[in-house]
């Protein structure tokens, strides 16, 4: 892999993200850029890529099981009255170019082809900000642009008869502990009190670090939270929870989450002022 195909992101002249913009992967993964290894500043790994359990799941990135039929999530599909299915209907996340790569973050261009054609053309913008002498924060903007004649819209398993599984959007696949990590919002605690509900933010805790997710707009705080923590470690915010998201041609569908990666264990009072600060307005 040339130096062309990655790049790192430094915080306080650390290096606590590592983006590679062309994995070479089988297409059933639904090949993307993704973050991996990301670490808190103390050198943790908070991050993992292609676990036994879920070999499509790829750090930190945007991956989307159903775009107009399309898979640029990976894996199976979840076909209606049928379940999981092998489909040979995966996409790919192609990146085109970097508008501006810095130490601390970058704007890309991206195009979602599947098929031969080109579904959605994408502007991601990340940033990494040092918050604390223990705390940065990832900066994660993505913007989808429908680039075909007609109109488009965005599935989940959900959507399409699964009750649950409304994943599809920014995720973020954690770091696997002997122990299911912990998972709080300002008001709540657990899996199932958590996952598919609507909060500020929500924070999955390890034995020494806490990733806090926290949606940065008015449109990304309406996404419900995709949570898992006893079966594996991953919170993703769901772009299709009750229904399809449609994209007009020409039209775009933009959201912002912004993560706060710490060291240790962070209390709910210590989560909300990291995201306070964290998230500007």
């Amino acid at each position: 892999m040339t130096p062309h195909d990655t790049a790192v992101l430094r915080v306080a002249g650390r290096p606590v993200g590592r983006y590679v913009t062309r994995p070479e992967l089988p297409p059933r993964l639904a090949p993307r850029p993704y973050l991996h290894p990301v670490t808190t500043l103390a050198g943790t790994a908070v991050t993992e890529l292609s676990p036994a359990d879920h070999i499509h799941h790829l750090g930190v990135g945007v991956a989307v099981p159903d775009v107009e039929g399309s898979n640029f999530w990976g894996g199976r599909t979840y076909v209606r009255d049928q379940g999981p299915t092998e489909l040979d209907n995966h996409g790919a996340q192609r990146h085109t170019a970097f508008q501006l790569r810095d130490p601390d973050g970058f704007v890309e261009e991206l195009r979602w082809v599947a098929a031969g054609a080109e579904l959605l053309r994408e502007r991601r913008t990340v940033a990494a900000t040092e918050l604390t002498d223990s705390a940065w924060a990832l900066d994660f903007t993505f913007s989808l642009t429908n680039v075909t004649s007609g109109p488009l819209s965005i599935g989940s398993p959900a959507t399409n008869g699964r009750p649950g599984a409304a994943y599809g959007g920014f995720f973020w696949r954690a770091r696997k502990e002997d122990s299911a990590p912990d998972v709080f919002t300002l008001d709540r605690e657990g899996e199932r009190e958590i996952h598919g509900t609507r909060a500020p933010w929500v924070a999955l805790t390890g034995s020494t670090w806490t990733l806090i997710f926290a949606g940065a707009t008015e449109q990304t705080r309406r996404d419900p939270w995709f949570v898992r923590a006893e079966e594996y470690p991953g919170v993703g915010s769901s772009l299709a929870s009750e229904e399809r998201l449609p994209i007009p041609a020409g039209e775009t569908a933009v959201r912002r989450i912004v993560t706060v990666v710490a060291d240790g264990r962070i209390s709910r009072l210590e989560a909300a002022s990291l995201v306070r600060k964290a998230v500007s307005p």
